[in-house]
This record gives structure tokens, C-alpha cells and sequence, in this order.
């Protein structure tokens, strides 16, 4: 459902644009026309191949390594074991662990794509380009004035596929599937290695991935592709499913045994105490007998 979602609008025109007006030779939207997006210094392949790639790389060789790590002492084992038909029937561990981390994160690319496009088809927020390529013929539209506002789709002359990319920038999907995919291996590397060595690697890493989606965002604005405001949100909209999916959905990947020992121990604590009645031995009684003779 998520992926014929995503489909639908990226590919279709189920879903209408909100055509946004402007005002005559609005400075925020006068920036010169950047050249097509294949040309940007980060290309939609290249942008998409990472995101898609590099995730599962690092996923794959890491819990490989965790998995080799902790054979020795069944540790991993048992902590990811699912019982299919009995005790001598069950899913590879490292399998498991490597296909619902996959899972969770394809989810989640999707999801971030469907929130980025749900956005841009509401609001229709116009290009920092958007009258290069919109060529409006100000002299047939009237506007004497700079604070005329001008609204409809047949104010623009240029070409109507450009024209409807250019209405679609906030916010930028861009810089929410970066910071995604850089949100999501950061919470990964820092959750699941654990080995030594790794306290000074680790942040290293992190910092870097987190700086290559923070570029993809700048690239954006230099190149007057997307406004500062298109970069934010799209920011702000891949970080908050990263962290909602890491910590709510994978419990910051920890294994089954884990989770199953926090619920034991809940139930637990949430028992009633039981009072068992008190029987009193033969050299208590005694006791008390001769205290009280004495006094």
C-alpha cells in the first residue's frame, strides 16, 4: 500500500497541485532557471542510489559482524530465535535481525517520500525559479504595479511540465530522504556497535553521514532550487520518521530477549504482594513466656 501510494504521487495526476499565485516581479522567485535536475551537482541517481544503497551495506556488514562476534557465546542466538513448527525449527538469526532492519527502513524511505509529496501537492509552494521558467507576459497581465498579485494557471507562457515541477518544492524531498538515511544509520551504528575501539570511529562516522544530508540541503539553496524553508521541513519531516521508527518500532534495534525481560519484569512490578500467615514456633512462645514471668 505504501509503495502504489508513493506511485501514484510521483507518477500520476490523481493528486492536484494547489496552484499558488504570486505577485508581479516577486524577488523571492526571480532566481535564474538552474538547468534540469540531472545536472545538479547531486543528481536524483545518485541521491537515490545512496539512500537505497549505502543502508544496506552497512546494515548487512554490520550485523554479520555482530553475529560472528557473538556466536561463540549463543548470545545472538538466542535472543532472535522464532519458533516455526517446534524447538529444532527456526529463523536464522542474523537473517532475521538484517531483513527487519531492511524492512522497517524500506518503510520508512516510502513513508518519507509520501509526506514530502503530500506537502508539495497542498501547499504548491513556487520555486526560487519559478518565473524563469513561468516567462508570465506582465504587460497582457497588467501589472503596473509590484504588489499586484497575479492567480491562475494561465498567467505562466513556458512549458506546463516544468512549470508544474517548479510549484512543487516544499518541502524538499531531497533533503528529508538524505537526512533520513543519514538519521537512521547514525541511531543504527551507535545502537548496535559495541565493540572496542569504536568511541572515537563511531562519532566520526555518524558526524559525517549527518554532514553529507546537511550539503544535500545547501546544494538545494545554492543552486535556487529549493528556499531555506523547503530545506527545513524537509529536515525536519526525514528526522522525525527516523527517530519515530528507530525508537517505537525497532526498540533502538535490540533483540527479542531483551524486550520480553523489560515486559517480565513490568509484570512483576505490577503484581500484588501476597501475605502469608505467620506461625509461631514453640521456642518463640517460650520466650515470651519467661519475659513476662521475669517482669
Amino acid at each position: 500500500g505504501t509503495v502504489m501510494l508513493a506511485y501514484y504521487f510521483e507518477y500520476t495526476d490523481t493528486f492536484t497541485v494547489n496552484m499558488q499565485g504570486f505577485f508581479c516581479h516577486d524577488s523571492a522567485y526571480r532566481k535564474p532557471y538552474p538547468s534540469p535536475e540531472d545536472s545538479s551537482t547531486v543528481p536524483p541517481v545518485l541521491l537515490y542510489s545512496l539512500t537505497a544503497g549505502v543502508p544496506v551495506l552497512v546494515i548487512i556488514v554490520g550485523e554479520t559482524a555482530v553475529f560472528c562476534l557473538q556466536l561463540a557465546t549463543r548470545d545472538f542466538e538466542n535472543q532472535e530465535k522464532t519458533i516455526l513448527t517446534g524447538d529444532c525449527c527456526y529463523i536464522n538469526p542474523l537473517v532475521r535481525r538484517t531483513v527487519r532492519f531492511l524492512g522497517i527502513y524500506t518503510f520508512g524511505l516510502f513513508a518519507t517520500d509520501i509526506f514530502v509529496n503530500a506537502g508539495q501537492v497542498v501547499t504548491g509552494n513556487l520555486a526560487p525559479h519559478f518565473l524563469a521558467l513561468c516567462k508570465p507576459n506582465y504587460t497582457a497581465l497588467g501589472c503596473q504595479q509590484y504588489t499586484q498579485f497575479i492567480s491562475g494557471e494561465e498567467a505562466c507562457t513556458g512549458n506546463p511540465d516544468l512549470i508544474m515541477r517548479a510549484r512543487k518544492t516544499f518541502p524538499s524531498k531531497e533533503a528529508a530522504l538524505s537526512v533520513y538515511a543519514a538519521m537512521y544509520l547514525t541511531m543504527y551504528i551507535t545502537n548496535t556497535i559495541k565493540a572496542k575501539g569504536t568511541r572515537l570511529a563511531k562519532p566520526v562516522l555518524c558526524l559525517g553521514l549527518m554532514c553529507l544530508a546537511f550539503l544535500t540541503g545547501l546544494n538545494r539553496v545554492a543552486e535556487y532550487r529549493n528556499h531555506w524553508s523547503d530545506v527545513i521541513a524537509g529536515f525536519l519531516v526525514g528526522i522525525s520518521i527516523a527517530v519515530f521508527l528507530v525508537v517505537c518500532v525497532v526498540n533502538n534495534f535490540k533483540g527479542r530477549q531483551a524486550e520480553n525481560e523489560h515486559i517480565h519484569m513490568d509484570n512483576l512490578a505490577q503484581m500484588p504482594m501476597i501475605s502469608i500467615p505467620r506461625v509461631e514456633s514453640p521456642l518463640e512462645k517460650n520466650h515470651i513466656t519467661a519475659f513476662a514471668e521475669v517482669t
